[in-house]
């Protein structure tokens, strides 16, 4: 554990959910477990029992890559007998994703077939994922190539192994996507079980991401004598809880990355006003990320967030000012290990985040050299068109999440597709 997780409490500690078993953490919540085949060596699934038009089931909360492991552990789950920590003989009724990355989306196909549900998610998220499961132009290698010569990788096998990269990565683990969807939208409040849950979105990961926020629990009729009869109902009965899908992790800072397709991008600004954004949820606030371990300790994660982004910030600008620098340049500064192919794409993806945030902030300008690689160099001025930093008070004076679902707000590093 580092000094930053010191400061976190995780309220299981060590214990985690076998893989192909749940782990229930009350009577309507329980927790999965899934391997992946990247350094990020894991993503947390979230099961909520569910009653959708009189059929009882489980709502479930992303889905997994489509993996050999990944679907043998599904496998395991939907054929464990009721008591044995799976499904218990119920079917999933729908299926949220709270992004299109793989790891998250990879088998909402599989499963929306297999059990006759739908897929929800936000319509930024979900277009998207159809574009690159299709490799339309501007989401294929080709593109990919183009992308990583202009911000500086010049080397001829880096540059073939990131093409095919680019055009591979994603259909590999997302062989198919759900041909329609049942879209939600920020502020909107889902009845999920006996808990009303808030829609949250941000983006800088991802186009549209949507987390899910709820205060507390809602019952009905026989539900409150049901859920009081798990041990850990009195203790989480009023907690809020969040399920922050990548936007707030405990250990590891979400990937913020420019990419080909829309390569005018500022995720790292728009990942800060959207983290910024859960300071409305209550202090208390047990979060369910996707990767990592459920924790409490939301606004202090926060801020550490903030102040890691504001710590690379300073990074680049530095670089910057002892020579003009292309994202390629800013790879080694951000990142002092060696990197593999999947690693570089996000690595650079990163830095170019980064720099583009005090591009667009007036800090930085951009030319292109005599190889019209894109180089950044400090203004002369510092005319702002958009400030990580400044956001902080305005998202300070924002209202408190309800669960009316009344709250507005603008849409918002690790190494992976999470």
């Amino acid at each position: 554990m580092n000094l930053l997780e010191a400061q976190l409490h995780y309220p299981w500690d060590t214990t985690l959910p076998e893989i192909g078993r749940r782990l229930d953490l009350t009577a309507d919540l329980a927790w999965l477990r899934m391997p992946l085949p990247f350094a990020l060596d894991h993503i947390n699934l979230w099961l909520l029992r569910d009653c959708i038009e009189g059929q009882e089931g489980w709502t479930l909360v992303d889905c997994g890559a489509s993996t050999d492991a990944i679907r043998e552990a599904w496998e395991q789950l939907i054929a464990a007998a009721p008591g044995q920590q799976g499904l218990d003989g119920l079917p999933i009724v729908r299926i949220i994703c709270t992004h299109m990355h793989p790891d998250h989306l990879g088998l909402a196909a599989m499963l929306a077939k297999r059990f006759a549900c739908s897929l929800w998610m936000t319509v930024g998220e979900y277009g998207l994922c159809r574009v690159l499961s299709q490799a339309l132009p501007g989401a294929d290698g080709e593109s990919a190539f183009e992308h990583y010569r202009s911000h500086g990788v010049m080397d001829a096998e880096k540059l073939a192994q990131l093409r095919k990269h680019g055009a591979f990565s994603f259909r590999s683990l997302v062989p198919e996507v759900p041909s329609r969807f049942r879209r939600i939208r920020d502020g909107e409040v889902l009845r999920i079980g006996n808990r009303n849950w808030q829609v949250i979105t941000g983006s800088g990961h991802s186009p549209e991401h949507a987390s899910l926020y709820s205060e507390s629990l809602a019952f009905e009729g026989e539900t409150l004598s049901q859920a009081l009869a798990h041990p850990q109902s009195d203790r989480l009965m009023g907690q809020p809880i969040l399920i922050s899908g990548d936007m707030v992790l405990p250990r590891i800072s979400t990937n913020t990355s420019v990419w080909e397709i829309e390569p005018e991008s500022n995720p790292v600004q728009w990942f800060v006003e959207g983290i910024s954004r859960f300071r409305r949820c209550k202090a208390e606030t047990l979060v369910l990320p996707s990767h990592g371990k459920p924790f409490e300790g939301l606004h202090t994660r926060i801020e550490q967030l903030r102040n890691h982004h504001a710590e690379r910030l300073d990074e680049v600008r530095r670089a910057c000012e002892q020579a003009d620098c292309s994202a390629m340049d800013i790879v080694p500064v951000m990142f002092r290990r060696p990197l593999d192919t999947h690693q570089i794409s996000f690595a650079l993806g990163e830095a170019l985040g980064h720099l583009h945030a005090l591009w667009y902030a007036g800090e930085l300008t951009r030319y292109r050299d005599q190889q019209q690689v894109f180089r950044f160099r400090p203004s002369s001025g510092s005319v702002s068109r958009a400030s990580v930093a400044g956001e902080a008070q305005a998202a300070q004076s924002q209202p408190a999440l309800s669960e009316a679902g009344k709250a507005q707000g603008t849409q918002g590093t690790q190494r992976t597709y999470s």
